[in-house]
């Protein structure tokens, strides 16, 4: 744990003054939190009762949508504290938590993304040893290295990270992340710093080289192949170019503005592009997937109307 002698209270000093607004920021937001348990939990029950769903696509998108509620969860309650609260404070502890939720969730929903590409990949492209290829052993076993994996890397992280010597308690955002308080420290951060390079290098830029391998040799077949082929390809692989292309925009954006001055840009609106990963993600993914996946639709529809 971090030194509580040296710290025990952090800052989250990007709160603006909302003043008589407070309550009406706080019930837009609990609306949103809502909506995002809501939509998520919903699919993972409608694919959880149905047994025609219990095929490896389904499944990942099961796992994406727990990892959704996860990583809501460990962001919005302190959030809507914050928003109600006049001085914007966390204990040493309840942010090294908040740490690791963030870190896990990022983590967690960028191994899921790139299992998902492959599996459309040997849907597509190996369309004849895809069910033997995609066994429920195999399933299982992807499913357990997307949590483990990001899981291990959180651990070495935020333990790192609360070994070092702090000389400041302020955090410019409205949560706290591992770099955020790495930037307080007055000590040698060598190792933190070289272990995130490397766990960096091990899984992102893997998994990025995983996913640009299976949607080029995904483009191949669709160009060599016949209509229906790329009717297939388009309306499986939409979704998931999408929620991959949103979530990489709101890491990327958090990782720039971590790294550089984004003083420049107003308040509000790096408050809201900060949040961009941890909200719109989640409330896009049952949005898209349960939308564009005819399967899913029909069987909700009967869910819904046969119940009715």
């Amino acid at each position: 744990m971090i030194n509580s002698t040296q710290v025990s209270f952090f800052t989250l000093a990007a709160y603006c003054d909302t003043g008589a607004f407070k309550h009406l920021y706080f019930m837009i937001v609990m609306c949103l939190y809502m909506l995002i348990l809501c939509s998520n939990l919903l699919l993972i029950v409608v694919i959880c009762v149905n047994r025609s769903l219990h095929e490896p696509m389904y499944m990942f998108l099961c796992s994406l949508f727990v990892n959704e509620l996860y990583g809501s969860t460990g962001l919005f309650p302190l959030l809507l504290l914050q928003i109600l609260s006049d001085i914007h404070t966390v204990s040493a502890s309840a942010c090294l938590l908040q740490n690791f939720f963030v870190f896990l969730y990022g983590g967690v929903e960028y191994f899921n993304l790139a299992v998902m590409s492959y599996d459309r990949y040997l849907a597509i492209c190996c369309p004849l040893r895809y069910n033997t290829q995609m066994s429920f052993s195999k399933i299982t076993m992807l499913i357990a290295v997307t949590w483990f994996y990001p899981l291990l890397f959180c651990l070495v992280m935020t333990s790192l990270t609360s070994s070092l010597q702090l000389c400041g308690s302020i955090i410019q955002k409205v949560y706290c992340d591992n770099h955020a308080v790495i930037k307080l420290a007055c000590g040698d951060t060598t190792a933190v710093n070289i272990s995130g390079f490397f766990i960096s290098l091990l899984s992102v830029f893997s998994l990025l080289l995983l996913i640009l391998y299976t949607y080029g040799k995904i483009l191949k077949v669709c160009f060599s192949g016949s209509k229906q082929t790329r009717q297939k390809a388009v309306s499986t692989c939409t979704p998931h170019l999408i929620s991959l292309l949103n979530f990489t925009f709101g890491v990327l954006f958090e990782i720039v503005s971590s790294r550089f001055d984004m003083n420049n840009l107003p308040n509000v609106l790096r408050i809201f592009l900060s949040l961009y990963w941890f909200t719109c993600q989640p409330l896009l993914s049952p949005l898209v997937y349960g939308l564009n996946m005819s399967k899913i639709r029909i069987i909700f529809k009967s869910l819904v109307f046969d119940k009715v």
